[in-house]
């Protein structure tokens, strides 16, 4: 069982940038972001492949949000700049134990809020 534990959530204006960092406590391949906004859908917002040499965005990310790991020491990072209102949401980070196959574990979750 691998457990994932996020940081870096918080206040910010609008326009601002935030980084999110999520620490596994073990192996991991593929790992990903994704948000839930009050009222809303869990969504994806971006994913890492194992190597790191692989990345995906959501198009709400595209050109503002920039995924990376460092497996050496169990870390996904997930830079957000030009943030809008509407990223505000708690944000997740999941990993999969498995190189095919969904997504197995689940951090708690970081809030991030961005004011107008």
């Amino acid at each position: 069982q691998v457990q994932l534990v996020e940081s870096g959530g918080g206040l910010v204006q609008a326009g601002g940038s935030l980084r999110l960092s999520c620490t596994a406590s073990g192996r991991t391949f593929t790992m990903g972001w994704f948000r839930q906004a009050p009222g809303k859908e869990r969504e994806f917002v971006a994913r890492v492949s194992w190597t790191g040499s692989s990345t995906a965005y959501a198009d709400s990310a595209k050109g503002r949000f920039t995924i990376s790991r460092d497996n050496a020491k169990n870390m996904v990072y997930l830079q957000m700049n030009s943030l809008k209102p509407e990223d505000t949401a708690v944000y997740y980070c999941a990993a999969k134990g498995v190189i095919t196959g969904p997504y197995d574990y689940w951090g708690q979750g970081t809030q991030v809020t961005v004011s107008s």
